[in-house]
């Protein structure tokens, strides 16, 4: 894989993580030595979402906080989009800061998380899946800066040429990432500019209380799961969701609920929104985050990914397996808690006939692993 080549510049380096669909890679331009992402999807699908993507970033061409496409082909039996390299992810730097965002931190996002969604929205899409996964900080001389990301579920709101709105339609299926859906996406109504709004309020009330209510509520069907986080949602008072915090957030939440289907959402409402809560709070606009005082020089390469700590954690699993294979048959549970894991075991069949286990034995573990 490492040994392939894209757009005869480019070659690939490492797996540095995955989209809504295909992997992700670090490139680097085979003559000058510069540094990309390079994102794959295997060729055979009906429909190419990496294409798709590929189409939207074309209409975003030039948008502060959107990253370039250097190339975009079909080589090597892969579907290759090359874009810009940026740093973590607000998901990633959440984590690094103990999943809990400042007041300060939260509305520095907020203002360039809005002027994001408008340029979007500017360019006739709406993006289905705003999370923050989704967001991306720059890297170098624009390590301040937040860039949007991940255009695979975007879609046109409205024609390019006559900007006529797409008509209002009922009978969707759920898109994008349930935690932060809108109301309206569940109970299966068409998108439009308010559903991303929706989205940004979920994701900033997040940042500040550290989860949302619906998080962890599971189904025993994908549409049982989806049901409940919706019913939570909607019985969920907007002043018990924003408990504790500044009313501005549960202003932008009602706000967006507000909207009509074609309705054209007041950016500049919003953002004047959390600037006045901004200056209200004294605060000093000096793109100073929570991760700035974390991180020497401001260098967030240090800050892991959620694939970096997944691997890490895999190693652990599989280092501690192969101790314990020494010292004992089964694993002690109690062990698996001082170490920070919790592993619960449930009965599976057995393919080879044998009987069931509900504690499978450490052979069985590091195969699965």
């Amino acid at each position: 894989m490492m040994d392939l080549r894209f757009g005869d510049k480019y070659r690939l380096i490492k797996k540095i993580g995955a989209g809504s669909f295909g992997e992700v890679y670090l490139g680097v331009h085979i003559t000058d030595g510069e540094e990309v992402a390079v994102k794959l999807e295997g060729v055979g699908g009906k429909h190419s979402q990496l294409g798709h993507e590929a189409h939207v970033y074309k209409f975003l061409a030039d948008g502060v906080g959107v990253p370039s496409m250097k190339w975009y082909g079909t080589e090597n039996e892969y579907n290759a989009m090359v874009i810009e390299l940026l740093g973590p992810s607000l998901e990633d730097l959440f984590n690094f800061c103990k999943r809990k965002f400042s007041l300060k931190t939260t509305l520095l996002l907020a203002d360039q998380l809005l002027y994001r969604i408008e340029h979007v929205h500017s360019r006739n899409f709406i993006h289905c899946d705003l999370k923050p996964d989704n967001f991306l900080m720059g890297i170098n001389k624009r390590a301040n800066q937040v860039n949007i990301v991940d255009f695979g579920l975007a879609k046109a709101y409205r024609d390019h040429e006559s900007l006529i709105h797409i008509p209002y339609r009922e009978g969707k299926t759920l898109t994008g990432t349930a935690r932060y859906a809108s109301i309206n996406n569940h109970l299966g109504i068409e998108q439009s500019c308010r559903d991303d709004i929706e989205s940004l309020a979920y994701i900033l009330i997040y940042f500040l209380r550290g989860s949302l209510p619906w998080q962890g509520l599971g189904g025993s069907t994908v549409t049982e799961k989806y049901d409940r986080i919706m019913d939570s949602k909607m019985t969920t008072p907007t002043e018990s969701l924003g408990r504790g915090l500044p009313q501005e957030f549960v202003i932008c939440l009602n706000y967006s609920r507000s909207l009509q289907f074609g309705d054209k959402p007041d950016y500049d409402y919003l953002r004047s929104l959390f600037r006045a809560l901004f200056v209200r709070e004294g605060y000093s606009d000096d793109y100073v985050f929570d991760w700035s005082l974390k991180t020497p020089n401001g260098d967030l390469s240090c800050v892991p990914t959620r694939e970096q700590i997944a691997a890490q954690e895999h190693t652990v699993l599989v280092a501690g397996l192969t101790w314990s294979m020494q010292r004992m048959k089964l694993i002690d549970s109690h062990a698996w808690h001082e170490w920070g894991f919790s592993l619960e075991w449930t009965p599976a069949p057995d393919h080879h006939h044998h009987s069931s286990e509900s504690r499978p034995d450490l052979d069985s573990l590091l195969d699965y692993c």
